[in-house]
């Protein structure tokens, strides 16, 4: 599988090791089945999502669309729906953005409730306006839903590139690390809010998030 599960006490370490880390729909069911397994068991949890190596996620697969173009819109749909589902997850979630964070992969970033991102290497880019791949009104929210809207506008009108200085300035992540600490620090913040009660947590973030997570095709 793409995305593999360890424990580090309540903290579950999502790992996604597949090169590029491309969106398709089988990266996306493999993302679903771990969130399936976590949101069934009891107690204390909190969640890391990380990458390997260069990249955190480098956006849609599309070099497999070019050979299987009926997957597009399909994929599209899912993404939309998982990150809809992990608006709402009842667990903290944190995104450790280890490298470059593109187009989809800036997506699902914004589906977690805290970004860390490191400091030295890659880059937190919608390049939708360079490839001529347009967002549709339920991509946009997604952007608006977390970000200052001005924020949203200067990433989808000018496909900017922001290393993690300039991404943290302009709100779209909430801290930076070195590229040894960025995980170390996404894994702080986990074990810290792992505690909050669940059910609470998830209400609030229902409250939050939830119209935003129908209007992305998740409903529970």
């Amino acid at each position: 599988m793409d995305i593999s599960m360890t424990r580090e006490g309540p903290v579950a370490v999502l790992t996604w090791d597949a090169g590029e880390n491309r969106i398709n729909l089988d990266s996306l069911a493999g993302l679903n089945s771990i969130l399936d397994e976590l949101e069934a068991m009891n107690g204390p949890l909190s969640i890391v999502l990380t990458g390997k190596g260069k990249f955190f996620c480098n956006g849609l697969d599309l070099e497999r669309f070019a050979s299987k173009p009926d997957e597009f819109a399909a994929t599209l749909l899912e993404l939309e729906r998982t990150i809809g589902r992990l608006l709402v997850f009842p667990a903290y979630t944190v995104a450790a953005l280890n490298g470059h964070t593109f187009a989809g992969g800036a997506l699902i970033s914004c589906a977690f409730d805290y970004r860390v991102m490191r400091e030295d290497r890659g880059f937190w880019c919608m390049n939708e306006a360079e490839i001529g791949l347009a967002l549709d009104q339920r991509l946009w929210s997604i952007l608006t839903n977390r970000l200052p809207r001005a924020t949203a506008i200067v990433a989808a009108t000018t496909a900017r590139r922001f290393a993690a200085p300039d991404a943290l300035r302009f709100g779209i992540i909430e801290a930076t690390a070195s590229e040894q600490d960025v995980l170390g620090h996404a894994l702080a913040v986990a074990q810290a809010m792992s505690s909050l009660d669940r059910a609470t947590l998830g209400q609030h973030k229902s409250l939050a998030h939830g119209a935003e997570a129908a209007l992305l095709g998740f409903s529970r």
